[in-house]
C-alpha cells in the first residue's frame, strides 16, 4: 500500500509509520503545509519525497485543499495519513482524496480538539489513550478505526502525559490502523468503518488487558528489583492473587512466594481426590494423593525433605489440625488452602514467618479451572496459550512394548503425567502408587534428567527409592540412553509422548530390559 502522509510540524507518527513500515506500506510522499516543518528533514532522512504546499494568507481553504491534491496526484496514494496536519479539510478534499486517516491524542468522543491533554488532566479521569479515525469535515468526529488505552497516573503534567500517549497509545495505534487497510483487513463503506481483523477470536489480532495494583511488594526475584503484584477481578478461580492472608502479622507475601504459591496452587487442582504439593522454585520437590490430606502432605514431604526446607505447601481440601502439624515440623515459606479448621489455624500461626493464604472454595480439583489461557510476559510483548489442562486417561495410552503394564502401574502413570506437567522441562518424573519418589527438572538433557531423578530417589528420598518405580517423561526419548539409565535405577514401567525418530530402538530398549511402557500422544514441556 502507498501512502501520503501531511503533517504540520514533527510529524513523529508518520516517521514511526515509516520504520515500522505496517503490511508492507511505505510512503509514497509526505507533504507539510509549513517549509519550516521538521517532518521534512525526518523525510528526507528516509529518502522519503516531500511536497511543500502552504496556504497564502488570502486563499481560501478550498483553493489551497485543491493545490494540496495537485501535489499529490503526481505519487501514487492509496491512503491519506494525517499527523498533527494543522488545518480544518473540506470535502473538496475529503471527496477526491483516497481514504484519510488521524490520530487524535484522547479516547474519542471524549476531549476532542487541541487542548486533550489538558481536558484529561482537569476532568481527572484515570484513562486516556488515542483514536484513530477517519477524517471527516467535522473536527475529530469522524468513524473509529481503533483505540488504545494508557493510564493517567497523579503527578502527571500536560508534557508528561503527551510523551506517554505517543509513544504508549499513538505509536501502537496509527500502526495497526494503516497495517490493517494494506492487508485489506479494514475498509469504509457508507460512512463506516469495518475492521474484520478487530473481530472477536480466542486470540484476537489486537489485545487489551488490564489489572488492578494489589500490592508493592519488598521486591522483585532478587532485592535490586523493584516489583508490584496486579489482579484481574474478573478471574473466578481460586487464586494466590486474591487469597486471603490469614496471619495478618506476618510479613506480606514476596515475587517469589506468589510465583511459587500459584505454581502449587495450580498442581494440586490437578486432582479430585486429596493431594498436597510441596514446590520450590516453581518445581515440584513432591506431590501425592492419598484418601486423607495428612497422609498425602506425608508422602509428598518425603519424596525431598531437604529441597522442600523454605518451600511452599499446597492442599487441595481444607487444612486439618493433624496436616498442621505435619507442615510446621519443618521450615516452609507458605502454606495454601481452601480453608482451614480453627485448630488448623491455631497450629500453623504459631510460627511468626509461616505466611497462611486462603484460596476459598471447599474442595479444589479439576473442576474449579476458569482460566482457559495463560500468558507470559517478554520484552516487547507477550507470548499466549492455551492452558495444559489435557492429561491422559487409560483409554489414551498406546502401550508399545511386549510387557504391559498392570492396572496399578497404569494408575501411577497417570497421576506422574498430572504432576509431570508442572515440572520444568527437560523433566522425568519417578513415581510409586500415587506419589512421587524422585524428580529431575530443567536439564538440558533428557538422560541427565533421568540420573537426577535417580539420585533424588535414591539419596533424598526417605522411605522410598526408585527400584519398581514409574518414569514419566515430558517429552519423548530421543535416543535409548534414557532407558538405560532407568533401567539401571530399577524403573519398571515408563509413560511417555512417543514421536521420536528412534522409537523403535527405545521401544528395544525397554524390552530387553522387561520395562513396560505407554505412549499418550501429547508432550506437556513447561518451559516458564
Amino acid at each position: 500500500m502507498k501512502l501520503a502522509g501531511m503533517a504540520s510540524n514533527r510529524g513523529r507518527n508518520l516517521l514511526h509509520i515509516a520504520d515500522r513500515a505496517p503490511g508492507d506500506a511505505e510512503f509514497s510522499v509526505i507533504l507539510t503545509n509549513d517549509a519550516d516543518a521538521p517532518v521534512l528533514e525526518g523525510a528526507a532522512e528516509r529518502d522519503i519525497p516531500t511536497e511543500v504546499v502552504e496556504r497564502a494568507d488570502d486563499e481560501d481553504r478550498e483553493a489551497h485543499e485543491e493545490r494540496v491534491l495537485e501535489a499529490l496526484a503526481d505519487y501514487e496514494v492509496d491512503l491519506v495519513a494525517l499527523d498533527g496536519y494543522m488545518r480544518v479539510l473540506t470535502d473538496t478534499f475529503l471527496d477526491a482524496a483516497p481514504t484519510t486517516l488521524n490520530v487524535h491524542p484522547s479516547l474519542l468522543p471524549s476531549f476532542p480538539g487541541m487542548d486533550a491533554h489538558e481536558q484529561v488532566l482537569d476532568a481527572d479521569v484515570s484513562v486516556t489513550g488515542a483514536t484513530v479515525h477517519v477524517v471527516s469535515e467535522e473536527v475529530d468526529a469522524g468513524p473509529i478505526v481503533t483505540q488504545e488505552p494508557v493510564p493517567v497516573y497523579e503527578d502527571d503534567d500536560e508534557a508528561a502525559l503527551k510523551d506517554r500517549v505517543l509513544y504508549e497509545a499513538e505509536f501502537k495505534a496509527y500502526p495497526r490502523a494503516i497495517e490493517w487497510f494494506a492487508n485489506g483487513e479494514a475498509e469504509v463503506a457508507d460512512g463506516e468503518v469495518h475492521v474484520a481483523a478487530d473481530a472477536a477470536d480466542d486470540f484476537p489480532v489486537r489485545r487489551l488487558t488490564s489489572g488492578d495494583r494489589e500490592a508493592d511488594l519488598r521486591y522483585g526475584e532478587n532485592p535490586h528489583q523493584d516489583a508490584a503484584v496486579y489482579g484481574d477481578a474478573t478471574c473466578e478461580e481460586p487464586s494466590v492473587v486474591h487469597a486471603d492472608q490469614l496471619n495478618e502479622g506476618a510479613k506480606a507475601l514476596s515475587y517469589n512466594n506468589y510465583n511459587d504459591a500459584d505454581g502449587a496452587l495450580n498442581l494440586i487442582k490437578e486432582f479430585e481426590e486429596p493431594a498436597a504439593a510441596v514446590i520450590k522454585h516453581t518445581n515440584p520437590a513432591g506431590c501425592a494423593t492419598a484418601d486423607t490430606l495428612a497422609e498425602a502432605y506425608e508422602d509428598a514431604l518425603a519424596t525431598d525433605p531437604m529441597s522442600a526446607f523454605g518451600g511452599i505447601v499446597a492442599l487441595n481440601r481444607p487444612c486439618d489440625e493433624e496436616t498442621a502439624e505435619l507442615v510446621i515440623d519443618s521450615f516452609k515459606e507458605v502454606v495454601v488452602a481452601p480453608g482451614y479448621t480453627d485448630a488448623a489455624l491455631d497450629v500453623l500461626t504459631e510460627k511468626d514467618n509461616l505466611r497462611v493464604l486462603d484460596v476459598g472454595g471447599d474442595e479444589l480439583g479439576p473442576d474449579v479451572v476458569s482460566e482457559t489461557y495463560t500468558e507470559q510476559s517478554l520484552v516487547g510483548g507477550t507470548l499466549v496459550q492455551e492452558r495444559d489442562t489435557w492429561a491422559p486417561t487409560a483409554d489414551d495410552l498406546e502401550f508399545v512394548t511386549e510387557a504391559e503394564p498392570d492396572e496399578e502401574q497404569v494408575e501411577t502413570m497417570l497421576f506422574a503425567w498430572k504432576v509431570l506437567k508442572h515440572v520444568k522441562s527437560n523433566g522425568i518424573l519417578f513415581a510409586k502408587d500415587t506419589e512421587t519418589v524422585g524428580v529431575g527438572m530443567g536439564q538440558v538433557s533428557r538422560v541427565d534428567a533421568v540420573r537426577l531423578a535417580a539420585m533424588k530417589a535414591d539419596e533424598h528420598a526417605e522411605g522410598k527409592d526408585a527400584d519398581g518405580a514409574v518414569m514419566a517423561s515430558d517429552a519423548f526419548f530421543p535416543f535409548p540412553d534414557g532407558i538405560e539409565e532407568a533401567a539401571e535405577a530399577g524403573i519398571e514401567a515408563v509413560i511417555q509422548p512417543g514421536g521420536s525418530v528412534n522409537d523403535d530402538d527405545v521401544i528395544e530398549a525397554c524390552n530387553e530390559h522387561g520395562i513396560a511402557m505407554a505412549f499418550t500422544g501429547n508432550r506437556t514441556f513447561r518451559h516458564s
